[in-house]
């Protein structure tokens, strides 16, 4: 399989570039498999010619650039060698006058200081090249699945009337810690009521027995990818009107699932992305509840969320080879909210589920 350092030289050749500088720390590590750099932080470029390839940081990664990443060549940035005239020299030795960026990635101070050195520099999108996943990617996200299959099996014991939401996440990222892996995302737990916030801040709320809906979404990241999974369960006998919310998400999600492989034709492992979204938006209308507020799913690697995107406004095609999760939910403000979600990679036989903790209805 082509490495993604061939696909990106092969991108400047496409696109009659001489270079380009990549800067976001997702793709830094798509292209070294080197993730030890800070998000928060600039502590690194990669800037990659046709011929050549190249590491800009400081003397901290020095070390570890040196025997992690020996297919690139490291230059340390240091307070009297900026990364701009780095640039500016590697730019002069290769004759590079077209650059190309990451343009959603560089600050304005950052651009600027590129553009003094190039006359023509062009944006390049290379998220792309990590939609469909290699062999090795999929090893280590049915890692992190599998340690999050784990994780949720041992927070089920866990859930017992008063312990708080942050003590649940607490328990979540514990148990995935303990286990040599990090999470993908701050955990989301949310009791009762607040289980109708699809993006709920875990609170200091503790659980009661008139809460019932107990809504659980975390990911594992392990080996540099990631996993993502809601589940939502009931703290003792859950109302009619609760089963029936939980059954509609759930079908809502198989029907979806289903979708994927029914025409059974040669175009079986291509889709269009807002039309797997339609599937379960129409069905959890039809069956008198509100829209979903969010998009049914996104794609995860590197990253808990890069493309493909499912949602009603995406063009996105679904091909054989991406990871993506299935993520339908109904949430009624004061009464609470289910959501059920699941990742899958879309195969040549069709789509196979890559989470694999139950999904009936769980009573506590």
């Amino acid at each position: 399989m082509i490495t993604p350092l061939a696909k990106i030289k092969e991108k400047l050749i496409a696109n009659k570039l001489e270079a380009i500088l990549i800067s976001s720390v997702s793709n830094i590590g798509y292209l070294t498999n080197y993730s030890g750099f800070s998000k928060e932080e600039r502590e690194a470029y990669l800037l990659i010619t046709r011929n050549k390839q190249y590491v800009l940081t400081d003397g901290r990664y020095a070390q570890a650039v040196k025997i992690l990443i020996p297919d690139f060549k490291l230059i340390e940035i240091s307070p009297k060698l900026s990364a701009g005239e780095i640039i500016k020299q590697i730019a002069k030795k290769h004759h590079i006058k077209r650059m190309g960026f990451e343009e959603n990635n560089l600050t304005f101070l950052e651009y600027k200081t590129i553009k003094k050195y190039f006359n023509n520099i062009y944006h390049l999108s290379i998220s792309d090249l990590r939609n469909v996943k290699s062999s090795k990617e999929m090893q280590a996200i049915e890692k992190a699945c599998e340690l999050g299959d784990k994780t949720f099996n041992y927070i089920l014991k866990k859930i017992k009337i008063g312990i708080s939401e942050k003590e649940l996440a607490f328990e979540i990222e514990f148990f995935i810690k303990k286990h040599g892996a990090d999470i993908s995302f701050s955990p989301i737990v949310a009791f009762g009521a607040n289980s109708a916030i699809p993006h709920h801040q875990i609170s200091e709320k503790r659980l009661a027995t008139s809460d019932k809906l107990v809504l659980l979404d975390f990911g594992v990241k392990l080996n540099n990818y990631c996993s993502d999974m809601t589940r939502t369960v009931f703290f003792g006998k859950p109302t009619s009107k609760q089963k029936h919310i939980h059954q509609t998400v759930l079908e809502a999600q198989n029907l979806t699932i289903k979708s994927l492989t029914s025409d059974g034709g040669p175009e079986r492992s291509r889709r269009n992305s807002s039309e797997v979204d339609r599937t379960a938006r129409e069905y959890i209308i039809s069956q008198g509840y509100k829209t979903i507020p969010h998009s049914l799913g996104h794609g995860i690697g590197i990253e808990v969320h890069e493309s493909p995107h499912l949602s009603p406004k995406s063009k996105d095609i679904l091909k054989e080879g991406m990871v993506f999760s299935i993520e339908p939910g109904i949430y009624i403000h004061g009464f609470g909210g289910v959501r059920i979600e699941d990742l899958v990679v879309l195969e040549k036989s069709g789509p196979r589920l890559l989470t694999h903790s139950p999904k009936a209805i769980i009573e506590l």
